[in-house]
């Protein structure tokens, strides 16, 4: 960690990392139904939920590469973030053609993609052995927009229409904007460019150990959150007779554990033996809990299971960013970062689909069916992963002992 990093710099990064997330996120709630309202078909409607994914997917790996070679452009990419978001919302705001809300959505996706300079940029505030402590407070910094717009953005829409919610979007992002220019960046002696071409760097990337095991959990988990609270969640409870407004007690009840633990990986500086297992148990207790979800049909016993999601997520999200933030080598961080974003966004567009499929064939309640076997796919990686690393420990020591012998 820079010793000229104080706590003003946190401040300023951390409000800027907020409104990030509260540009990207302020209509997000509403967005479908503001699309069934233009009026648009479910299939226009998937298209455009799925798009803000497929930007990151295509963008977030090779931003990463090149930004590892353009080590000093890192804080240029955030800054031009904000703008893409402002451009974004103004598209959103004010065009209902087909076209160009497919256009404005994907460059919220652009938008987003620029989060892997963020975490980089912000892991350099910490020494190495405190990536835990910044992946869990970017994580409450990103989850804390996400709540206050699902709480929000409904209520807004009911008092003043469809627009408000696009119009704290851009007012967001230009705030943000001016913080992003004040945000101080780390000079990393150790981080130089990168020598080499680009299909070496990916390659050195893809040969980075763990890297796609963890990869594959993230995408997993991603899945799972798109396919619920950010998917199917209030059209389940809808079908139950949840009122909107007694949706947000759903809300409350995913995102205050959520946040929580956040906060709480954050605070503690945990072993990477017990990171592997608090992993394995809460992916598991994740898949019960899904498993259990189709017999909710209360708004108490909704809002519980979702408490429990909403907590056991909360702690496998920032222990993985964490890991992959410690996994590199100086020289291959956004690389690493950017390669490792780019796969879970394919979560973030596949697990709706997925979910949308099983709701026609199988009915609502199996949606989370679905995800509960996401949720088993992902232990089984998790727990395949720890094995390995196990027995590669016990090869090791025992040749270690050979050569003490000898």
């Amino acid at each position: 960690m820079d010793t000229q990093i104080r706590r003003i710099h946190h401040i300023i990064f951390l409000a800027s990392v907020f409104c990030f997330w509260l540009a990207t996120y302020s209509y997000v709630p509403v967005f479908s139904l503001y699309l069934e309202s233009i009026p648009f078909s479910y299939g226009l409607i998937g298209i455009i939920l799925g798009s803000y994914g497929i930007t990151q997917v295509l963008l977030r790996f090779p931003l990463g590469v090149l930004l590892d070679k353009l080590v000093t452009l890192k804080k240029h990419f955030y800054v031009g973030g904000f703008v893409v978001a402002i451009i974004s919302g103004f598209i959103l705001l004010l065009s209902t053609s087909f076209v160009w809300i497919l256009i404005g959505r994907l460059l919220a996706g652009v938008t987003a993609a620029m989060w892997v300079m963020a975490t980089i940029m912000y892991a350099d505030y910490f020494r190495a052995d405190q990536t835990g402590k910044a992946m869990g407070t970017l994580q409450f910094a990103t989850v804390m927009p996400q709540f206050i717009s699902m709480l929000t953005a409904g209520l807004l829409v009911e008092w003043m229409g469809f627009a408000i919610p696009f119009w704290v979007g851009i007012m967001t992002a230009f705030i943000g904007l001016i913080l992003a220019l004040s945000v101080k960046v780390v000079p990393n002696e150790r981080r130089s460019s990168v020598n080499g071409s680009f299909r070496s760097i990916i390659r050195s990337t893809l040969s980075v150990k763990k890297l796609i095991p963890i990869t594959l959990i993230s995408l997993f988990t991603h899945a799972l959150l798109f396919i619920s609270i950010f998917g199917f969640t209030p059209v389940y409870a809808g079908a139950q007779g949840i009122s909107e407004g007694a949706m947000v007690w759903v809300m409350v009840a995913f995102f205050v554990p959520h946040a929580g633990a956040s906060i709480l990986v954050a605070v503690m500086n945990v072993a990477p033996q017990v990171e592997q297992r608090l992993i394995i148990s809460s992916l598991l207790f994740t898949a019960i809990t899904f498993f259990c979800m189709p017999l909710a049909t209360e708004l108490f016993s909704i809002s519980l299971l979702h408490a429990i999601i909403g907590l056991t997520i909360g702690i496998v999200l920032p222990l993985l960013l964490s890991q992959i933030a410690s996994l590199a080598p100086a020289s291959l961080k956004t690389s690493v970062m950017g390669f490792y974003q780019s796969i879970y966004a394919i979560g973030i567009f596949i697990g709706p689909y997925l979910a949308g499929f099983a709701a026609e064939q199988f009915g609502l309640q199996h949606v989370f069916t679905l995800a509960a076997i996401i949720s088993f796919l992902a232990v089984g990686i998790a727990v395949l992963t720890r094995l390995r690393e196990r027995q590669q420990q016990l090869t090791d020591a025992s040749k270690t002992k050979k050569l003490n012998h000898h």
